[in-house]
């Protein structure tokens, strides 16, 4: 923190829209020594900062505030400090087990699991046949059973037992159209949806896949998936058809939900049509209009048409359920490894639990809330959002539009969202456009933040547009069902940091040679863990997770799980990217194998290896290519960059952007031919500047 920073000027103060006396009032509360920095900062950024000031006055104050800090010694600079009101206010003091997040987290990975049996009451979990023990170790932690014996359908646990006029969704898009679902109403939606899915043939155990928005009607297809005991098949709307074809084809799915068009800003993307072209099964699309916008093909119908197999269920009725084991599959997601198709993680009607659990305890959702997320069913994101919300008692808050626009930021503050989750790169933009200018974000308890790294700038001017409320970075993946690493409104939050691990996982830092490290190392996972996979379609998931780990301490397993932290002073952790060969492109997690074989897909190399980059001030990695050309060809690297991006639009995903292409003539590999990619994003990291 810079300690030359001095106090205001009078024409500073008037460029940055704040009154003349507000240096003086500044200089009384700042703080007499570092120790007192941040009670001091929490008056400062409570009594004196205002959301239309501009953010270099904010900057400025916190860098007066912090400017005897010492982060080597102290940890970084805390940005919210809870008040005594807020911390007895939260959804953990409601678990009557005192309010230290150390001695609730070592609750929460206690070998009894009473912490999931307490959570199971905190949530409403409506269990038709209860388990007689919280957590069966018999075959060993790796192989863990929660709930044995528990049957269960989790979408009952959604609606039984709370109230039916709640509010529970609601919805606007780009058009204008809005949309305010009570529990009741959704509810009946839910049963319409289960009661056309059994009269068009789907039972239990098949699996269905939805490529759609985040819609209200998307919400109630997904849980009509689950309510029959089929698994939904996520996939993102933004996949070129191969990439759809690969899902489809893995999961085997029977039919497919999906749309016409995607409209944003003015244009029309095709979706239905990508649909078409990855051969899929007999499909049911919505129209993102008053009415559909393309021809279907003989085997597929409307929303409609479909709905109308519903029969005499109406809108108010309760849903009827297929009761299942507790570890039968629910929903089936994808993410990449180190190979080139992508991992199949089948999520159970467990898994919704670790992901409510996440958002009881670290991000605080409670009854009444409305929670906003910007994400897709395709992601694990989407079907957390709906849980999170829904078995919290909450509301979920949906925009079918563009997030980075004003239009979203405008949403939020209209609708009265009090938790926000967001994309790093989403706040950048915001930033960058002024899209919150002139808003009120005042009904914000609670940010969240997720899917890559956090720079801290983009999180501090994020918290002072909602007069500093505290931003929960938030890291997990797929195949845990929620967060492992992230923050709590018991503690101090220090932007772009993490503060605790989350409930119900544990971690180790490892180091090159497998020995336990202190402050910095690959992360490694400790099983149990509720809501952790046990098992991958077509994948051995020893193999995945835990083959070649060493042993952890008392000789326990280890799970791996791909990512580097450092751990800082303060109790704080930070991101340091991938250690393996899956990066983290703009929040969606590809493999190098993927983008390779995108790229290659239409010659131009004789040898191509993909790898990413952390950037040096946060946000999404930097795709790097190494390409050595095909022979006697001509082509410049900029040239080979355009074409290979027009391969990864066409055959992977548009999000994915090529940062830059190097030429070699050859590429390095281990004994057995492997290309090193460790070796090449080495020197990359090597060769940028300090």
């Amino acid at each position: 923190m810079p300690a030359l920073s001095t106090l205001p000027t009078a024409s500073e103060l008037a460029q940055w829209g704040a009154p003349a006396d507000l240096s003086a009032r500044l200089a009384a509360l700042l703080p007499a020594t570092a120790q007192q920095a941040p009670a001091a900062w929490r008056r400062i950024s409570m009594e004196l900062l205002r959301p239309q000031y501009s953010f270099a006055l904010h900057q400025r104050a916190l860098a007066l505030c912090y400017g005897d800090w010492d982060a080597s010694v102290r940890g970084p600079a805390p940005a919210w400090i809870p008040d005594d009101s807020q911390v007895a206010g939260t959804n953990l003091a409601s678990l009557g087990r005192g309010l230290d997040m150390a001695a609730i987290h070592a609750w929460s990975v206690a070998p009894d699991g009473s912490f999931w049996q307490a959570m199971l009451g905190c949530l409403g979990i409506v269990a038709r046949v209860p388990a007689s023990t919280a957590l069966d170790l018999s075959d060993g932690a790796e192989r863990a059973r929660w709930f044995p014996g528990m049957r269960l359908n989790i979408v009952e646990s959604c609606f039984v037992g709370r109230d039916p006029d709640d509010l529970v969704l609601v919805g606007e898009s780009e058009q204008g159209r809005a949309t305010r679902w009570t529990r009741r109403q959704l509810q009946g939606r839910v049963a319409a949806v289960a009661a056309a899915l059994r009269a068009r043939g789907i039972v239990p155990g098949d699996a269905v896949a939805i490529d759609m928005p985040m819609t209200p009607w998307s919400v109630a297809i997904y849980l009509g998936i689950v309510a029959v005991g089929a698994a939904v098949v996520s996939i993102a709307d933004s996949f070129a058809p191969d990439q759809i074809r690969t899902r489809l084809t893995i999961s085997k799915a029977k039919a497919i939900f999906t749309q016409d068009i995607i409209p944003r800003g003015g244009r029309k993307l095709p979706l239905y049509q990508r649909v078409l072209d990855a051969d899929a099964p007999w499909a049911v699309v919505c129209a993102a209009g008053p009415d559909l916008q393309v021809e279907l093909r003989p085997q597929d119908l409307s929303f409609e048409h479909f709905l109308a197999a519903a029969g005499a269920v109406h809108l108010d009725a309760p849903v009827v359920v297929h009761v299942a084991d507790a570890e039968a599959v629910s929903n089936i997601l994808f993410s990449s490894g180190t190979t080139g198709d992508p991992k199949a993680i089948p999520w159970t009607h467990l898994t919704p639990i670790k992901a409510a659990g996440d958002g009881f305890v670290h991000h605080d959702i409670r009854p009444q809330d409305i929670v906003a997320w910007p994400t897709n069913l395709g992601w694990m994101m989407g079907p957390w959002l709906i849980y999170a919300s829904l078995l919290n008692g909450a509301a979920i808050a949906l925009y079918e539009g563009d997030p980075s626009s004003a239009g979203f930021c405008r949403f939020v503050q209209d609708t009265g969202v009090t938790m926000l989750g967001v994309v790093p790169s989403l706040v950048r933009a915001w930033r960058a456009r002024g899209a919150v200018d002139g808003l009120d974000w005042s009904t914000i308890r609670c940010f969240s933040s997720t899917g890559e790294a956090s720079r801290v700038d983009d999180m501090l001017w994020l918290m002072s547009r909602a007069g500093y409320r505290p931003v929960i970075e938030y890291c997990g993946g797929t195949e845990i069902g929620g967060g492992y690493i992230t923050g709590s409104l018991l503690q101090p939050q220090a932007p772009a940091t993490f503060s605790t691990p989350a409930v119900g996982t544990d971690l180790v830092l490892i180091d090159d040679s497998g020995a336990l490290a202190a402050d910095e190392g690959e992360l490694a996972l400790l099983p149990p863990m509720l809501g952790s996979s046990n098992r991958l379609l077509k994948r051995d998931h020893h193999q995945v997770y835990f083959a070649g780990m060493p042993p952890g301490p008392e000789g326990q397993p280890l799970r791996r799980h791909g990512d580097r932290m450092a751990r800082m002073p303060g109790g704080f952790y930070r991101a340091m990217g991938r250690v393996d060969d899956t990066m983290n492109l703009g929040g969606i997690k590809v493999s190098s194998a993927e983008i390779e074989r995108a790229c290659l897909a239409k010659g131009g190399a004789e040898e191509l290896a993909a790898v990413a980059i952390p950037q040096p001030g946060g946000g999404p990695d930097a795709l790097v290519l190494f390409v050595v050309p095909s022979h006697g060809s001509a082509a410049t690297a900029d040239e080979l960059a355009h074409a290979f991006q027009g391969r990864i639009r066409a055959h992977l995903n548009p999000l994915f952007k090529v940062s830059a292409v190097h030429l070699r003539d050859a590429l390095p590999r281990t004994a057995s031919g492997k290309i090193m990619r460790r070796v090449l994003r080495g020197e990359l990291l090597k060769s940028r500047p300090a």
